[in-house]
């Protein structure tokens, strides 16, 4: 099954992205924000070329929706890469202490250095930087322990950048969601899709349900679909799974078919599901 490419709307991303390199400039700490189901699909290419030599924290949100074997297993691989991934569930506020500690070290460093050079103290500055819908919005209300942004699923809802105080040591950013205006890897843009984590864009339903079925396959966890479904996945592909619950359950309705399988996963009907696993 050819699936074609996964496109978006990227009108304003350009304009995002120049935004954000200028207050990249004012910033000490970047809290890098990606989705704990996908953490490679959520890595932005250029980020790392962005950030430079400042200090990053590495969020992985969305915690509650993968296993705890999955966990595990990232953050041993993440630690193999001399990084340490703070896991969060930013919409139930879980493990936002451990990010606000990370920073304020971070800002003892920061002005550690500035001592050394003759100059005064001053709060850390950090970002929250990542995809859209990756869960930016819900984590900066929780560091800021209310509600000041607005947090919604559609891209660019968070346009204006302005800056927040969060304790005596750190002041936030809040930047828009930043998305590559062009994405070569189409298994990444694909895995976007089925998270919902890619903002205005066009992508066909089905073709994505179907490739979502195809990789619980791969990852041997389709029985989540049998028991949701009460139907065997069994030697039938993605696309024939579809079509064959259309015909059961939805009077043939296939792409309603394809939106509630969707729906199901990203609202955790399906139960705790890692889409990725570190490579081998």
């Amino acid at each position: 099954m050819s699936t074609p490419p996964i496109q978006w709307y990227p009108g304003h991303i350009a304009k995002a992205e120049k935004a954000l390199r200028e207050q990249l400039k004012l910033v000490d700490v970047v809290l890098e924000v990606r989705d704990a189901r996908i953490p490679l699909a959520t890595e932005h290419p250029q980020l790392k070329q962005w950030i430079g030599s400042k200090e990053r924290v590495l969020v992985l949100n969305r915690v509650d929706m993968i296993s705890a074997q999955a966990k595990q297993t990232w953050t041993e691989w993440f630690q193999a890469q001399a990084d340490i991934p703070h896991f969060t569930d930013a919409q139930h506020g879980k493990g936002i202490a451990a990010i606000i500690q990370s920073a304020q070290v971070v800002g003892e460093r920061v002005n550690q250095r500035r001592h050394d050079r003759g100059m005064l103290p001053r709060p850390v500055r950090a970002v929250v930087i990542g995809f859209p819908n990756v869960g930016k919005s819900a984590l900066i209300n929780r560091l800021l322990n209310r509600r000041v942004v607005d947090s919604a699923r559609r891209a660019g809802v968070t346009r204006q950048l302005r800056w927040v105080r969060i304790s005596d040591q750190i002041e936030l950013l809040d930047a828009p969601g930043v998305l590559p205006s062009r994405l070569n890897d189409q298994d990444a843009a694909l895995k976007l899709a089925i998270c919902d984590d890619i903002g205005e864009a066009a992508y066909d339903n089905q073709r994505v349900a179907a490739a979502f079925i195809d990789r619980l396959k791969e990852l041997h966890t389709e029985t989540t679909l049998q028991t949701r479904y009460q139907l065997t996945v069994a030697e039938l592909t993605g696309e024939d799974y579809l079509h064959t619950l259309a015909a059961q359950r939805y009077q043939g309705d296939v792409e309603r078919t394809a939106c509630q399988i969707l729906n199901d996963f990203r609202k955790g009907q399906l139960g705790a599901i890692a889409l990725e696993y570190p490579p081998q």
